[in-house]
């Protein structure tokens, strides 16, 4: 029976409010740029995924603060490029240095609906909750901004473990912590790639959080059957 569930953070327990977009339009108006928020929001998704994971392996951990901060600098730079606005800033890193902040705060994100109930749920059956995520070590302040740090007994990141998933360096990391088997943990997370094929090639139990209602190709998957769910609704 499986005893420790780890889960997946942003997609999966929260997610930003209307849009990245969104966001990012809001910040760069006060700062007297222009730019159409759906535009920008397609721009940063382009720009995040051609960008190298967000992970500085063999990096002392007092450095990777400023790597993350690095690392997100760049990739908004490029999506406001991208969008064609960059030039309309007089001053970047200013504008960035709030825009990073921001996120680090409980107003961006919301929290899911079935979220809660679903970690109270699990609580009360005794099974440990851990976090796995490919996000920066401004997810500690978000977990308790957003009263969820609580029900968690360890969080790993990719920065501190210098490897993001699909990496399978990453699930072993926390299942250290756990000091349990592989195939006595449950990953749950809403990246097929990252957070499913991830923790099954890794030894884990997976269950996709398919909350965007994605269609799979599943004569071209390494598994004959994907175990998907739209919500957490499920145990």
């Amino acid at each position: 029976m499986t005893k420790v569930f780890f889960l997946d953070a942003a997609g999966t327990l929260f997610d930003v409010r209307g849009s990245v977009g969104e966001v990012y339009q809001k910040l760069a108006n006060s700062f007297g740029v222009t730019v159409d928020s759906e535009q920008l929001n397609a721009a940063f998704f382009q720009s995040f995924v051609d960008s190298n994971p967000m992970a500085f392996p063999g990096i002392e951990a007092a450095k990777i603060p400023q790597l993350e901060f690095e690392w997100w600098l760049t990739v908004s730079a490029k999506a406001f490029q991208i969008a064609g606005v960059f030039h309309q800033f007089s001053d970047f890193p200013n504008f960035f240095a709030e825009l990073y902040a921001h996120f680090a705060t409980a107003e961006p994100w919301f929290v899911y609906p079935d979220v809660f109930p679903a970690l109270n749920r699990w609580q009360q059956q005794g099974i440990e909750l851990a976090v796995v995520s490919n996000f920066d070590s401004r997810l500690y302040p978000v977990l308790k901004a957003l009263n969820l740090a609580e029900y968690f007994t360890s969080v790993t990141i990719s920065t501190e473990v210098g490897a993001a998933k699909p990496d399978s360096q990453i699930f072993t990391a926390a299942l250290q912590k756990h000091n349990c088997l592989a195939e006595n943990v449950l990953h749950i997370g809403d990246s097929f790639k990252a957070d499913y094929c991830g923790a099954k090639n890794s030894g884990l139990n997976a269950i996709w959080l398919n909350r965007q209602q994605e269609k799979l190709d599943l004569g071209k998957l390494d598994f004959q059957k994907v175990e998907e769910f739209a919500s957490l609704d499920f145990i």
